[in-house]
């Protein structure tokens, strides 16, 4: 419940709630999964009580400049700044896009849903559209499906094309450049640039594209729009089956499931 209303992840609605932070009908609840009727317990976290409501999840198209935290210690503008006028509730990012990238966000109030997107094991697939210097051969393009290894482990991609120049070149491409398409499953910090750097690729451009079933498409740089309800669930049922079948290869083979975040590309 606590996640729902957008008090934070699940895991850190459980943290909070072993803390003894959290209060039911002025008593402190330390037990995980007390059921409580919400229309009619006074529930609180930090003495602060909390009122179920509405959950919403925006799309976003972040411009490049813009920061993808909550936090005031960057005094550039940040993404959660492009819903203002459209809510007055308190949304956070699910997930990141650094500040250098453009592209779809999610912001949303619901923190189970975030917890879905965000949490690797559900793999739910982030699509980005990169540009780089020069071309990029056969072998190099199954390196980074096969995976590189980082000081963070080994990083993969799900999925690399290179997208044709002529219906895939952004508006004033540059020759000399080459379009990918890259689809993640995980999105550790800066996973991307990071993976195209280790088989010496500079990025000129990075753009994320779609997450799961969700489409930046002709949203414009700064817009935003609110997700209809079948979105919603769409979102909720990304990822499962893909997932489960890359689960049972890895057990036959004798390899554990990769582990990884949503911290940016």
């Amino acid at each position: 419940m606590l996640a729902h209303a957008g008090v934070g992840s699940r895991r850190g609605c459980e943290e909070l709630i072993a803390a003894g932070r959290v209060t039911v009908d002025g008593e402190v609840v330390t037990t995980l999964g007390v059921k409580v009727d919400p229309a009619r317990a006074d529930i609180r976290v930090d003495g602060e009580r909390i009122r179920i409501r509405p959950r919403r999840t925006f799309a976003v198209h972040k411009p490049r400049g813009v920061v993808s935290t909550t936090s005031d210690a960057d005094r550039a503008p940040k993404v959660t700044d492009l819903v203002a006028h459209l809510t007055d509730e308190r949304l956070y990012p699910v997930g990141r896009l650094d500040k250098e990238s453009d592209g779809l966000m999610l912001l949303t109030n619901d923190g189970a849903l975030a917890e879905r997107l965000m949490h690797p094991r559900h793999g739910v697939p982030k699509t980005y559209r990169v540009v780089i210097d020069g071309t990029i051969r056969p072998d190099e393009l199954r390196a980074l499906e096969r995976g590189v290894w980082t000081s963070d482990g080994k990083l993969r991609a799900e999925r690399v094309r290179i997208v044709p120049a002529g219906g895939g070149r952004r508006k004033g491409a540059k020759a000399g450049r080459t379009t990918l398409e890259v689809v993640l499953s995980g999105g550790r910090n800066r996973q991307l640039r990071r993976m195209l750097a280790k088989i010496g690729k500079k990025v000129r451009r990075l753009t994320r594209t779609a997450i799961g079933p969700i489409r930046l498409d002709r949203l414009k740089p700064g817009a935003a729009r609110e997700l209809r309800p079948e979105e919603i669930e769409a979102l909720r049922a990304a990822g499962r089956p893909g997932r489960a079948r890359r689960r049972g290869r890895a057990r036959g083979s004798g390899s554990g499931p990769r582990r990884g975040g949503s911290r940016g590309a």
